[in-house]
């Protein structure tokens, strides 16, 4: 391998991998790019301007486990230990979900419903690595956002994500959903929790083969935790506040009859990019 290039692992592993994880090309050769940065530690821009260079001994061994273990299908944020969501860098680990583009759809519709400036209670429910949390705390400074998780592990990646990322309005509590949390009410509450059904193969296949379980599969029809949520939410909502809920692409009548039947107004489904129902919420 160290006598091989930088052009020439580009070419040749890109290759390979879009052929044996059924990748976009485009996308097999950003994995590959971004595996090589990882190992040379350097930037993109270097890469780029160093084709010909070709890999150390180490550099060629660390390459290729990282590069084996990616073949193998074991996600590529877990490889590098991070992934950049809502303009922030985020370490993840498999204690945590990844956090996906779709999701920052929620962190949208969330900050809409805070003020720029001013005191505001927010609650996050199963925070994983603290992405929703902290970037909704990064845009508005002057809330105070409360994040929770049943996962010490997931805890222990949030407040470390919060350290790394100089935000200091989130606070970080152990909770089985609502079940810390006593009689505190907030201004909006937001929560991405598990909503896959237990019988579906999704969590068999690709990256969610390497995720935690427990934070993606709820219940025979996906909904066990989501009922959970909207019935008692309403309990812990200030007067006028908001349950904003990511949820299946399929299952926003679903939501919205749970939010419904646990007496919220103003219901609301919100559409990704792809144009599928992404978010449903109420007010109190």
């Amino acid at each position: 391998m160290s006598s091989i290039n930088i052009q020439s692992i580009l070419q040749r592993h890109s290759t390979q991998l879009a052929a044996t994880l059924n990748l976009e090309p485009d996308s097999a050769r950003i994995e590959v790019q971004c595996l090589l940065q990882a190992a040379l530690q350097v930037n993109r821009a270097y890469l780029l301007s160093h084709p010909e260079q070709s890999l150390s001994d180490e550099q060629a061994t660390v390459f290729c486990a990282l590069y084996e273990r990616r073949l193998n299908g074991e996600p590529i944020a877990y490889l590098l230990g991070e992934r950049e969501f809502y303009g922030l860098t985020f370490k993840v680990n498999p204690a945590t979900l990844i956090p996906r583009p779709e999701t920052e759809l929620l962190v949208e519709l969330a900050l809409q419903r805070i003020p720029q400036q001013g005191a505001f209670d927010v609650l996050d429910l199963g925070t994983g690595s603290g992405a929703i949390a902290l970037s909704i705390a990064h845009v508005r400074p002057d809330a105070t956002v409360v994040a929770v998780d049943a996962s010490q592990d997931a805890l222990e990646v949030a407040r470390e994500n919060a350290r790394r990322l100089n935000v200091s309005n989130v606070n970080f509590l152990h909770s089985d959903w609502f079940s810390a949390l006593g009689g505190k009410c907030f201004d909006l509450i937001v929560a991405n929790p598990p909503y896959i059904p237990a019988g579906d193969k999704h969590p068999e296949q690709g990256d969610l083969r390497f995720e935690p379980r427990g934070a993606l599969v709820s219940g025979t029809d996906g909904l066990h935790d989501i009922r959970r949520i909207c019935a008692q939410a309403k309990a812990h909502l200030k007067p006028g506040g908001w349950l904003l809920l990511e949820h299946g692409y399929d299952q926003a009548e679903q939501v919205r009859a749970l939010l419904r039947e646990a007496n919220f107004a103003g219901l609301i489904s919100a559409h990704d990019l792809a144009g599928l129902e992404r978010v449903s919420g109420g007010n109190n």
